[in-house]
């Protein structure tokens, strides 16, 4: 059974800093691709960072320079650093993960920036 539990949501000052986690179980961690998607109010579930088993990254556009996607496979942990975060950074942030064609998704962590 594949699970996907996340942490360390919260609310912070515009400008500051937030590490979430995403501890994963029920996959072979080490080959997996993971993956950090987040939903705003109103608006659709957008990809924020993925990492590769192999460690290559990619960002969206609007978080670049800002977030910072890494891996512990020791730990089967995901993290995501959040730096300089803005208003606009508000939303759910969910973890992800593929294993044989099926997307699985913790339940998400609420992170809240204010201006």
């Amino acid at each position: 059974q594949v699970q996907l539990v996340e942490s360390g949501g919260g609310l912070v000052q515009a400008g500051g800093s937030l590490r979430l986690s995403c501890a994963a179980s029920g996959i072979i961690f080490e080959i997996s691709t993971m993956g950090w998607y987040r939903q705003a109010l109103g608006k659709q579930r957008e990809l924020v960072a993925a990492i590769t088993k192999d460690g290559s990254t990619n960002y969206a556009d609007l978080v670049k320079g800002r977030f910072t996607i890494s891996r512990d496979n020791a730990k089967k942990t995901v993290y995501l650093q959040m730096t300089s975060l803005k208003p606009e950074d508000t939303a759910v942030y969910y973890c992800t993960t593929d294993r044989r064609g099926t997307n699985y998704w913790g339940q998400g962590t609420q992170v809240t920036v204010s201006s």
